[in-house]
């Protein structure tokens, strides 16, 4: 069977020549070096991705909202691999949050992100927070979460109070592989996965191994449980570039994302690599 074709729903771009990113200080091979589009297509070359969507780096405020007009630019350029942009945003501020999503009016906006393993557990409890959150769904646009493990809860209970929103659980909900803290994790993966708005993002994995011992092996029991849980028509794939560079390259990951489904019918397969992302993007992979 022929390599199915990738949509990327998580390619991030580090412009560290154009803006700060605090968080990546200590990090290597990120902090001080930059990773530009050009980098990604180099990066991807090969793999089999042909579409993509730019997933916000956080770069030090006020920085991201450049970032988004940057990005939604490189939307626009029907010559580039991006299809959409998922942008930053602070729900939590009310009176400014409605206004500055509003004011982007580019259809290239397709969702929007908050890391909220940053900040206090309590902003998204916050109800600012979670009527930002509903409006993100009455504007049709969709809301990757991004919780620790332990946080999990959390986000169960946001994705229950708004149930007019499309969520993503990102990175599988960042499991510790490298202490092979299968539980909780595995029981709050399958409360979500209860809920109709929440979807799994299968992405990122790979950093949360144990230095060097990043495989498929190692993966496998995080990934075969989130997609048991969500199901083939609710996972869609990331490959969380450059940040997966902490542990793999992305042409690593693919290899990896391709040998656990291989077993798999064409028909997932495609679901999980394009077809998914699509329908809940509302991107077209051409």
């Amino acid at each position: 069977m022929k390599d199915i074709p990738i949509f990327d729903t998580h390619q991030h771009l580090i412009m560290a020549n154009y803006w700060p990113y605090s968080w990546t200080k200590g990090l290597e091979p990120l902090e001080g070096h930059s990773f530009d589009y050009e980098a990604y297509l180099d990066a991807s070359a090969g793999t089999g991705i042909a579409g993509t969507l730019f997933m916000e780096t956080t770069p030090d405020d006020p920085y991201w909202n450049e970032e988004t007009q940057y990005t939604l630019s490189m939307a626009a350029n029907p010559d580039t691999l991006v299809r959409g942009v998922i942008a930053n945003c602070r729900p939590e501020d009310e009176g400014t949050f409605e206004a500055s999503i509003e004011s982007i009016g580019s259809p290239y906006l397709k969702g929007l992100r908050r890391i909220l393993h940053v900040v206090s557990d309590e902003i998204s409890k916050q109800p600012a927070f979670v009527k930002g959150v509903r409006k993100i769904g009455e504007w049709d646009l969709t809301f990757d979460m991004c919780f620790f493990a332990r946080q999990l809860p959390l986000a169960l209970q946001l994705a229950k109070q708004c149930e007019n929103t499309q969520f993503i659980i990102d990175h599988c909900g960042v499991p510790d592989i490298a202490s092979d803290a299968f539980d909780p994790w595995r029981e709050d993966i399958r409360a979500l996965s209860e809920l109709p708005n929440v979807v799994c993002k299968v992405s990122g994995v790979m950093a949360y191994c144990k230095p060097g011992e990043a495989s498929a092996t190692a993966v496998r029991p995080y990934v075969e449980h989130s997609i048991e849980c969500f199901g083939w028509d609710r996972v869609v794939w990331g490959g969380d570039w450059p940040v997966c560079l902490l542990n793999t390259s992305l042409k690593s990951w693919v290899d990896v994302s391709r040998e656990l489904v291989a077993n798999e019918s064409e028909d997932n397969q495609r679901k999980l690599f394009y077809q998914n992302a699509e329908r809940i993007y509302k991107v077209s992979l051409t």
